[in-house]
């Protein structure tokens, strides 16, 4: 019978094991000696004795072979591999680059991955303090120091270069060290452009055409701008202002000091500057930044998840800019902001109440006006016209299908004849010198009753872009202008109504168009909720678009015989087009904007 091989060592003895190597404890030896020829040895000349739990020197290990003998080998090997496990060595930081390494990293930086127009988040720790954007994937990460996020994404995916968002200076990481590389001065300049005053004064008088990364080419100022879901109502309210010259070159000259500014005008300028950027790696922009700032000012009043008037988002964007910009809430004779230099007017409002009394005789109720008429002068940033009211039948040969109304019959409004009945007062305006440079017209479309808001389709027609004649509405002042001498505006921009497409995140089921309607009924005429065929029933919602007239291609066009092409263009979300002039009519304008012709009356010199 075979029996078992007895263990070389008693397995119920206790066994003294020595500790792992990474816990090995390392002491160092305080004794210094004496002797004047040791204090000559260099440090890299003293060996630190080091010693296990059991008293051995690491230094000299010792190993029994299978024959008994004993041999010696050097423990700094083992040792080696423990050095990156250590946590009191941490990677060496760098204040400039190695010799000859000044380039390292960068032919890992992808442009074309790289979107600057969101909000300067972190996208571990969702903080706007210190962030910075790794050149290589795009992302947001807070901090560049050892323990930061940006720091642990380099370690992780091997992505070294950043770029601080607010200072605009590069470094690589783990090193830390920053890059100057003119090769990273075009990254520097889509992060924020930058504008010289001779760049300024050429972008209405010649025409620029730039390529972006994909070799796609683009207007400056004509670009198309992200629909995320329902901020289109914003997007052209944005293009509208960066084509109105003084505020244009305002947000493109002036450098607002990040730290004092408030976050509103900062973030409009950058958007109005990457819009009039020549050197984008995309041929559009997201106004994603400029949303979140503006949602959190009006208090989800504007966002970018729900459509909303362009007019009521204008009126409040503009006395908020006004206000931001250090303009005064007081009235004052002078302009206290950009704002209002270059929309503020004034009108005269006369009013005359209405008394209504019983006729006994004839036995009917008979209104008449008081005698007394009361005046006001009011200041005003836009003007609203009225339209007539449909026709409730069409005619038979269907010239009433779409009914028409020339603006200059709207202007009629401002005249000082013309009256409007409005809470029991008849109403008669007119306008004062002098005008602003920028007259803004809101034609208004929608009307609320107790049940339903309804929008009016009715064509708002002009005979040209061109030579609009504003003498007519203004009340005589021989002290600011001649009587009977014109006063010239031209069209700028205009904002259309699109009632045949559907906007995106729109009611598509009978639920969500009757609590549509619903909304409708209790937020009031706001183009958010109404309907193509009536607010009523709620099949369909608006979108909204924008033709913009490009100075430097009729500047172009004067000066040569040989036309370039059409002198409008029209943004709706991303899509840029050209348009002629003869069509700028034909659609539902709702918000123009008229820029007054720099001309000297006859008789001054």
């Amino acid at each position: 019978m075979m029996t078992k091989r007895p263990a070389e060592d008693p397995l119920d003895e206790p066994v003294q094991i020595d500790s792992p190597a990474s816990k090995r404890p390392k002491i160092y030896s305080t004794e210094e000696p004496t002797d004047a020829t040791t204090h000559t040895r260099s440090l890299t000349d003293r060996t630190e004795q080091r010693w296990n739990g059991n008293g051995h020197n690491l230094n000299e290990e010792t190993a029994t072979d299978e024959g008994g003998k004993k041999e010696t080998r050097d423990a700094s090997a083992e040792d080696s591999d423990l050095e990156e496990y250590d946590s009191r060595h941490p990677t060496v930081r760098q204040n400039a680059p190695l010799e000859g390494y000044d380039d390292l990293y960068l032919d890992t930086i992808q442009r074309a991955a790289l979107d600057f127009d969101f909000e300067k988040l972190c996208s571990v720790s969702l903080s706007n303090i210190n962030v910075y954007a790794c050149l290589v994937c795009g992302k947001y990460y807070q901090g560049r120091g050892p323990k930061s996020h940006a720091y642990f994404h380099a370690l992780e995916v091997e992505h070294h270069v950043f770029i601080n968002m607010e200072t605009k200076k590069v470094y690589v990481l783990p090193e830390g060290y920053e890059v100057k590389n003119k090769s990273l001065d075009d990254i520097k300049y889509v992060v924020d452009p930058h504008f010289s005053k001779e760049e300024v004064a050429k972008l209405d008088k010649t025409v620029i055409d730039a390529f972006d990364l994909s070799g796609k080419r683009y207007r400056p100022g004509f670009v198309g701008m992200n629909n995320i879901k329902s901020n289109d109502y914003l997007n052209v309210i944005v293009q509208l202002l960066a084509h109105v010259r003084p505020i244009r070159n305002f947000f493109l000259l002036h450098d607002f000091p990040a730290l004092s500014t408030p976050q509103l005008p900062l973030r409009f300028g950058v958007l109005v500057r990457k819009l009039w950027n020549p050197r984008a790696f995309k041929a559009h922009v997201s106004p994603h930044e400029l949303l979140q700032e503006v949602a959190i000012r009006s208090s989800k009043r504007f966002t970018l998840t729900k459509q909303s008037d362009p007019i009521e988002f204008l009126s409040w964007f503009l006395n908020n800019l006004h206000l931001t910009l250090g303009g005064s809430k007081k009235p004052s004779s002078k302009p206290t902001s950009v704002i209002q230099s270059a929309f503020h007017g004034k009108l005269r409002i006369e009013s005359q109440a209405i008394t209504a009394r019983s006729d006994s005789a004839n036995a009917r109720l008979v209104f008449s006006e008081s005698s007394t008429t009361t005046s006001q002068v009011n200041p005003f940033l836009m003007l609203t016209l009225d339209l007539p009211p449909t026709p409730l039948f069409q005619s038979s040969n269907k010239d009433s299908i779409i009914p028409q109304v020339a603006l200059t019959t709207l202007l009629n409004k401002y005249n000082g004849i013309t009256a409007s009945e409005k809470l029991a007062h008849r109403v008669r305006h007119r306008l004062l010198h002098p005008l602003p440079p920028y007259l803004l017209f809101h034609i208004k479309r929608f009307s609320k009753n107790k049940f339903v808001a309804e929008r009016n389709p009715t064509i708002v027609t002009f005979p040209s872009p061109h030579g609009l004649d504003m003498s007519p509405y203004v009340e005589p002042d021989p002290s600011v202008w001649p009587p009977g001498e014109p006063i010239i505006y031209d069209l700028v921009a205009n904002v259309i109504l699109d009632a045949a497409v559907n906007v995106p995140g729109g009611p598509e089921n009978a639920a969500n168009s009757a609590e549509a309607a619903k909304d409708l009924s209790e937020t009031g005429p706001s183009a958010a909720s109404t309907a193509t065929s009536g607010a009523a029933t709620g099949n369909h919602k608006v979108s909204w678009l924008i033709q913009l007239h490009d100075k430097a291609i009729a500047t172009e066009n004067a000066q040569q015989q040989q036309q370039k092409g059409p002198e409008w263009l029209e943004a709706q979300d991303l899509w840029v087009k050209r348009t002629e002039s003869e069509t700028l009519f034909t659609r539902e304008g709702y918000l123009m904007v008229w820029e007054r012709r720099k001309t000297k009356p006859s008789g001054s010199k």
